[in-house]
């Protein structure tokens, strides 16, 4: 986004502001050669908020190979009538043109949402079927899978995903996860930490589930989980640590900058650079690819939730950074190659 305003909120998440953006020390790409598969962002356009695939392009051109990029639902453009359970398939369609626009290469190389994640109600049990068809049909091939989100916590201050808890264990969840994975389709897994025993609950009870769980597994830093970060990282590392065992689960690093709260970013006067942001997130990060391997890790921008916090070159600067140890076989996994795997690109 280009220009410069105060930023609006909604709910958590706050419109970039551009001027604050500007103020980012200057730093090289990193390791610009190698390729990048972005395996989570979003496009959408809630009241003024826009980021359409113009200003997606405007991110994706600042000197990283990014290759190709896997949208994930967000509830953008759902069709404004017809049965409300096929509503969410306007997403897919709007999507799917977005991916023919990038196809064009008016907006660069990248193959735009060359995987599609869309939203369907689960708890539709069987029922969920002729939805998930519907969007495979918008999808143009492309569609790949869904996000029906379990994020839920008691305190209002965190904003859940869902209006009620325990999703994961519900009957007609399971039964609409069931007819998910029948048809080949993966489920992005999104919880907040204290959920992780739910979350290997699940993984353990659909070991055929291609399941990707979101964002570092959502470790919490805000509001009542302030000031415990000892703590709340020993008991994420250990739900993690079982979530691992469960070879039907891969992990998605990064999406931190919102929950995790490892920084102000409202208050700070200029973003931090990667190597600052690399310090914040490096302990999660690094602590997801020991346990899983970076054959089951994945890296995300969750773009434009991170662009809140860090500019697009500075966050894959500090992923990077973060990976420098890595063999070369291990990195072309964890930036492109687990992405492709999991999400049949």
């Amino acid at each position: 986004m280009t220009q410069s305003k105060p930023p609006t909120r909604y709910g958590r998440i706050f419109e970039p502001d551009a001027a604050w953006l500007a103020k980012a020390p200057e730093e090289p790409v990193l390791e610009p050669d190698l390729p990048i598969v972005d395996a989570h962002h979003h496009v959408w356009q809630r009241d003024g908020y826009r980021y359409l695939i113009e200003d997606l392009a405007q991110d994706l051109g600042t000197g990283h190979n990014v290759v190709a990029s896997v949208f994930i639902e967000c509830r953008a453009m759902y069709r404004a009538d017809g049965p409300v359970e096929m509503r969410p398939v306007g997403e897919t369609e709007f999507v799917a043109g977005v991916a023919a626009m990038s196809a064009s290469g008016l907006y660069g190389p990248t193959r735009v949402a060359a995987g599609i994640v869309g939203f369907a109600d689960l708890t539709l049990g069987d029922r969920v079927e002729a939805v998930l068809e519907a969007h495979i049909r918008a999808g143009g091939g492309r569609f790949r899978g869904v996000r029906h989100s379990a994020s839920w916590d008691a305190d209002p201050i965190i904003g859940s995903g869902t209006p009620q808890p325990h999703l994961l264990r519900r009957a007609d969840f399971r039964a609409g996860l069931a007819r998910l994975t029948k048809l080949g389709l993966s489920f992005d897994l999104w919880v907040f930490h204290p959920q992780l025993a739910e979350a290997i609950e699940l993984a353990r009870a659909f070991p055929d589930a291609n399941l990707i769980l979101g964002h570092c597994g959502g470790p919490l830093g805000y509001g009542p989980y302030a000031g415990r970060r000892d703590e709340i990282f020993a008991a994420w590392k250990a739900g993690m640590a079982e979530l691992a065992r469960c070879p039907n689960v891969s992990v998605k690093l990064g999406g931190m900058m919102m929950r995790l709260a490892a920084y102000d970013y409202g208050a700070v006067p200029a973003p931090p650079d990667s190597a600052r942001l690399a310090a914040l997130w490096g302990p999660y990060i690094e602590t997801c690819i020991a346990l899983f391997d970076a054959e089951r890790c994945l890296f995300e921008s969750n773009f434009p939730v991170e662009k809140m916090g860090i500019g697009y070159r500075a966050l894959w600067n500090a992923f990077k950074r973060i990976a420098a140890g890595a063999s070369a076989d291990e990195k072309r996994a964890l930036f492109a190659g687990t992405a492709r795997r999991v999400y049949r690109l």
